[in-house]
């Protein structure tokens, strides 16, 4: 059966349901719990938790290796079946946890994907999305970007901001000329914020009168403020695919000095080239919300604590993925999860600057009415270092599902891997394809399933099997213009790479992918694991419970009927 796009159900209407389901009373920011601060640890599965919580044999002498977050445990409620968005990326991971909606609702697939209706940006983007004509009231569809490429200047840690500090640009780096037009507004930019579909609980918390704060890796991440923008008092945001730098006066939690490059001899074109440097990208982050605990803004300007706060780690994501020719190789040394050396110093790394946290709000006077909420925006697929296998990898061995239906001529060329002045396509350990025409989808399916294990084919979804899960892919009235028209998953460990330094990959549906840490902590929560399925777009919800807000103010619990998570009861629900 085709559904209607949920976002032809006007937006704009609920717009003045939402004004009126908040709670508006005043003193919500004076009940039981006033602060939450949300960590997305990226990449860290629930098995890290357990291991890491618990110890493993051959590891830290069989000894709990994360004791912070083991002492988080003992008040919190973990939940071992917790699911990220599907797909897995960083960007739908991300918007998953603030709006508590699914890509279907929030339209949001992938730092890099596609819309049916939007047009090429002004000028070409640092990754290669190729700038391009707009005419206002004429659709013709674009790959969209939302990363690191809409930076000004990209190589430079502040995003190249006028004026700007040495590791602080924020939304003044974003250039709107590198964004894509909608033809439908006069060939207006949208910009990250307004690339969202559905309100976020920054919107909400802001326009409530609390004060809102968030940190993460990218200027375009500010897509956390939702439509309209100016939701976020503080927003902090180095680039982390930058060139890497000296950090005068940085050092980590785990004690690595940063004012000379700790890892000089590495690939210095990304923090993330390192096991070393991405630690001291990662504490810029921990210093701003040190700073916002105490009472200021993330460059130590004063302000308040924020009602709602946190930031992303990187690291152990790197030390997920991460082959440091001559240096060392990161990942697990086995099924079960046990990290190698590599992997296990950034787990250490995160689990110390999070003690940082705790014991700055306990300083503070701030714990008992602090909720803490440790989660990520997706996995890493796989964990068993077996099963990787790169397609066409160093040694051609296979193809793309992007590749080979480009070569067909049934890919926009905005989308084409074949193309050489555009972006590429939208694979990772997933592939996601939107073609020139619907009409070509039972030819493209053919042709997949024709070379199945030339594209390393788990699953391929497309008609009624796409449309059970998303709108269906098409343009209004009918269709989502950001749906895709296949979804091709791999078999385990199949990613669509090149690349010779790499052991894993995110975007998936795999459950090493999909399920990570969702742990949310308190001291008047009871100690309780639950084994039950819940997702990500959970934690919105209950963050507004805590605070006393109703959950009912965002988009996706009225459109999408998302729950708040199980077994957290620190605030009367609203009725």
């Amino acid at each position: 059966m085709k559904n209607n796009p949920l976002f032809l159900l006007s937006l704009a209407a609920f717009a003045a349901v939402s004004v009126t389901a908040q709670n508006n009373d005043a003193d919500w920011q004076h009940g039981p719990i006033r602060n939450v601060l949300l960590i997305s640890v990226d990449g860290l599965h629930a098995v890290d938790y357990l291991n890491c919580s618990h110890g493993v044999a051959g590891v830290n002498g069989g000894a709990s290796y994360c004791p912070n977050l083991a002492a988080l445990g003992t008040t919190g409620v973990n939940y071992t079946a917790a699911s990220t968005s599907k797909p897995s990326d960083s960007f739908p991971g991300l918007m998953n946890i603030m709006t508590g909606a699914t890509p279907r609702t929030m339209g949001v697939y992938y730092d890099v994907a596609y819309d049916r209706t939007l047009s090429p940006p002004v000028k070409t983007t640092g990754n290669g999305n190729a700038g391009g004509t707009c005419t206002p009231g004429v659709i013709t569809g674009y790959t969209t970007e939302f990363d690191e490429g809409i930076d000004i200047d990209q190589t430079k840690l502040n995003g190249g901001a006028p004026g700007a500090g040495l590791t602080d640009g924020g939304i003044a780096s974003i250039d709107p000329n590198k964004l894509d037009r909608d033809p439908s507004k006069g060939c207006a930019q949208v910009y990250p914020w307004n690339f969202v579909r559905t309100n976020t609980i920054f919107g909400v918390i802001h326009h409530a009168g609390g004060y809102t704060a968030w940190s993460d890796k990218h200027p375009a991440y500010s897509s956390v403020a939702g439509p309209g923008g100016g939701t976020l008092d503080d927003y902090y945001a180095p680039e982390i695919n930058s060139n890497v730098i000296a950090l005068p006066g940085i050092t980590t939690a785990s004690g690595i000095g940063c004012s000379a490059i700790p890892d000089p001899n590495s690939d210095l074109t990304a923090w993330t080239n390192s096991f070393q440097n991405i630690q001291c990208y990662d504490t810029l982050k921990v210093n701003a919300i040190l700073n916002e605990i105490e009472g200021k803004k993330h460059d130590g300007k004063r302000a308040r604590t924020p009602n709602i706060f946190g930031m992303n780690f990187q690291a152990v994501s790197v030390g997920q993925k991460l082959i440091e020719k001559g240096v060392a190789t990161g990942g697990y040394m086995d099924a079960a999860g046990t990290p190698t050396p590599s992997l296990l110093s950034e787990i250490e790394f995160v689990d110390d600057a999070i003690g940082q946290m705790v014991n700055k709000i306990k300083d503070r006077g701030l714990y008992e009415q602090t909720l803490i909420i440790i989660t990520a925006k997706h996995g890493q697929s796989p964990i068993d270092p077996n099963r990787y296998s790169a397609v066409p990898g160093k040694n051609n061995n296979g193809e793309s599902p992007a590749t080979l239906l480009a070569g067909a001529g049934y890919i926009p060329n905005s989308e084409s891997p074949l193309n050489a002045t555009g972006i590429g396509s939208t694979e990772d350990d997933v592939s996601l394809l939107w073609l020139n025409s619907a009409s070509n989808t039972l030819p493209a399916v053919q042709l997949i399933e024709s070379n199945a294990s030339t594209v390393g084919l788990g699953q391929i979804y497309y008609g009624s099997t796409l449309a059970l899960n998303y709108n269906w892919p098409g343009l209004p009235p009918s269709g989502d213009p950001r749906t895709p028209d296949i979804i091709v998953t791999p078999n385990v460990g199949v990613t669509y790479t090149g690349s010779s330094v790499k052991l894993a990959e995110h975007g998936g549906f795999a459950h090493d992918d999909t399920n990570v840490i969702l742990l949310l902590s308190n001291p008047a929560l009871e100690p309780r694991t639950v084994y039950t399925g819940v997702g990500t777009n959970q934690v919105a919800p209950t963050i507004l419970q805590a605070l006393g807000l109703d959950p009912r103010s965002l988009d996706a619990v009225r459109l999408e009927g998302t729950p708040v998570l199980p077994w957290v009861n620190l605030s009367e629900s609203h009725r």
